[in-house]
């Protein structure tokens, strides 16, 4: 009699777990990216080869690091347009410096420092002067760029000085035949995954995202939350500046450019929500995921990479539809 109601008992507890993960937008963007794979698969020769899979291991990963970041600030009630300008800052910034000499480490170190001073300043303008997140991530897309031209003067960077070698397979090698940047993704969203769901800062975040004048009220430091939200999504551009530079082997100013609408395209698909309080590390995995096989798919399918912007805006629109009717029925 025991082991019945016990079988009955984890009977219900699965199908629990199974119906609260159909209730993240997450759960579908992963069935979608593996639908899409195993129809890639079917469909043509190349997709899952060993090279191109380890491609598209690859190429998502840069854009899934930048979009954890991204989701953090969208679940607080911000934007950050300014990503992929921070991209090509920093790859800039630890270019000249190992091109000059400089080894790796210190090269590394000024980089993410300058990505870091990006996300400051966007957080002071918009925490405590109160300007319109939109507003000056916008200006700053532009500022950060032209800010790398200079440093540059507007010339490609191929040479990387004595650790040359070291910024290329940092960015550019495997282990275990794993690309480089996909251990860095893996580390990153399970730190945040813990950080969003078992530190006051990730709650703090959540609570800001879902009603700031609630969470002014009740104690919570809102304009330092915001500032370094902002300083942790330019983290992540960093992070992903740095490793391009080492997977191009070589780095200009239209590095990263139109880069940060794929990454809120990546966030938003993976379940963030614009008007802020949701969003989760593995959605914003998944999202990239999603986005990339599609980018690949049109590749191998031969059809132009004109489309790649069209096939991402729908995927938003869709998205973001979804997740609005899901509410709806959620308040019937």
């Amino acid at each position: 009699m025991m082991t019945a109601i016990e079988h009955a008992i984890d009977q219900s507890q699965h199908s629990n777990l199974l119906s609260r993960a159909m209730n993240f937008q997450a759960f579908w963007v992963l069935i979608a990216a593996l639908l899409a794979c195993l129809t890639l698969s079917l469909v043509t020769d190349t997709f899952a080869t060993e090279r191109n899979l380890f491609n598209v291991a690859r190429n998502f990963a840069f854009v899934a690091v930048i979009a954890v970041g991204m989701t953090t600030v969208i679940a607080s009630g911000g934007i950050d347009l300014s990503v992929g300008s921070t991209v090509v800052l920093t790859a800039m910034v630890i270019s000249v410096m190992m091109y000059n000499g400089n080894p790796f480490w210190i090269s590394a170190i000024a980089a993410l420092s300058a990505s870091l001073l990006v996300g400051f300043i966007n957080g002071v303008l918009i925490a405590y002067v109160g300007m319109p997140p939109f507003v000056v991530t916008l200006g700053m897309l532009s500022a950060a760029r032209s800010a790398a031209m200079v440093l540059s003067d507007n010339k490609m960077i191929w040479e990387f000085g004595p650790d040359h070698d070291l910024l290329l397979a940092i960015g550019g090698g495997s282990i275990f035949g794993v690309p480089n940047p996909l251990y860095v993704l893996l580390v990153l969203a399970i730190v945040m995954t813990v950080v969003f769901k078992w530190t006051r800062w990730g709650q703090h975040i959540f609570a800001v995202g879902g009603n700031e004048q609630a969470a002014v009220m009740t104690g919570i430091p809102v304009n330092r939350l915001k500032v370094s939200v902002y300083m942790f999504s330019a983290f992540t551009a960093g992070i992903a500046g740095i490793l391009m530079a080492g997977w191009l082997g070589s780095v200009t100013t239209n590095l990263g450019q139109a880069m940060e609408l794929t990454v809120i395209a990546a966030a938003v698909i993976g379940g963030a929500n614009l008007a802020g309080g949701e969003g989760t590390p593995l959605g914003a995995v998944v999202g990239a995921l999603l986005i990339e096989v599609i980018r690949n798919s049109l590749i191998l399918l031969g059809i132009s990479s004109f489309w790649q912007g069209m096939f991402i805006g729908c995927f938003i629109i869709i998205a973001v539809g979804f997740d609005r009717l899901r509410k709806l029925k959620s308040t019937d």
